[in-house]
């Protein structure tokens, strides 16, 4: 399984597969992949230290 780290800002709010990160902060799977894509990091610019970004972890 792959796991990612969810990250506001600079500070981790999540750490597992993006299925159990969507469980934790109740939000849909989908959710939590649009926090990788570019379109989300454009719209996001300008909040830098509230923005959410999820990182794919190394195996």
């Amino acid at each position: 399984m792959k796991e990612y780290a969810l990250f506001k800002g600079e500070q981790m709010v999540g750490i597992g597969t993006v299925e159990e990160i969507a469980e934790e902060r109740g939000v849909k799977p989908k959710t939590i992949q649009f926090y990788m894509s570019r379109a989300y990091q454009r719209r996001a610019k300008s909040e830098v230290n509230n923005r959410l970004q999820l990182i794919k972890l190394e195996d």
